[in-house]
């Protein structure tokens, strides 16, 4: 799987900089563009979770930058040190015809949970004297423009419960799995099928955005959710939600793939 970030015309970075399991952003981009993304437009490279994706100083460590109303969520949750974000993108499988990357015709389009990341630090960007291997990152780099401008630096390994484990403490999904897929097939890709015990129940808060029953609906051991049309930081207390835990575990099992 390769995550395009989106254009960023004040960013450092540009796609023709970036390769991600051997494959030239730049090149990628402008083909399933049709041009319309250059490989010298300048990329969002956020959240940045791979090392081979761009050239790193010493000391580099996966990062996540946010800012104005998403940070004022994730501040208002209280979202912090040990807390794990898993990252969706829209996905479409694509092929090689030509010598050019192209979308297969008639591929559904997905949502895919690309990566994850666990805090290690939240750092306010107006308040850092950014290390030499930060200053990089668009959060960073075009820090003037941003409102409640905050970095989250990852931890070095991932901790479950408190107990270490060997997975690195971010990172992308080399892969596709099914286990991955949160759209239902057949559907819309905004239209997910989800483990049952999503479904909120009183007291137990729901998702993140998701308030509304009319967007859950039971189906079996599944449950099926009406995403929200263009969200973010869709945030879920796992003091709440135990079941959460074993089916992060599983996820995480495929992340050397």
């Amino acid at each position: 799987m390769l995550s395009l970030p989106i254009p960023d015309r004040t960013s450092p970075i540009r796609y023709q900089d970036m390769t991600l399991h051997g494959h030239d952003l730049g090149a990628v981009a402008a083909d399933l563009t049709k041009g319309r993304v250059r490989p010298d437009f300048g990329a969002h490279l956020d959240p940045d979770l791979a090392a081979s994706a761009y050239p790193r100083a010493p000391g580099w460590r996966p990062l996540f930058g946010q800012a104005g109303s998403e940070q004022t969520v994730l501040a208002r949750e209280r979202v912090g040190a040990g807390d794990l974000f898993f990252f969706f993108g829209w996905f479409r499988r694509v092929q090689r015809s030509g010598g050019q990357w192209r979308f297969v015709p008639g591929a559904p389009d997905l949502h895919v949970i690309w990566g994850w990341f666990q805090i290690d630090e939240v750092v306010p960007v107006t308040s850092l004297s950014p290390d030499p291997w930060m200053r990089y990152h668009p959060h960073v780099a075009a820090a003037d423009h941003r409102i409640n401008n905050t970095l989250y630096v990852s931890r070095e390994t991932l901790a479950i419960d408190s107990t270490e484990t060997d997975v690195p403490g971010a990172g992308a999904f080399r892969t596709y799995d099914d286990r991955l897929r949160l759209t239902k097939p057949g559907r819309s890709r905004s239209h997910w099928s989800l483990p049952a015990w999503f479904a909120p129940t009183p007291p137990r808060p729901p998702l993140g955005y998701h308030r509304d029953p009319k967007r859950w609906q039971h189906a079996g051991d599944q449950v099926e959710l009406a995403s929200v049309g263009r969200g973010q930081e869709f945030v879920l207390d796992t003091d709440w939600y135990p079941e959460a835990r074993p089916w992060i575990h599983d996820l995480l099992q495929h992340s050397e793939s």
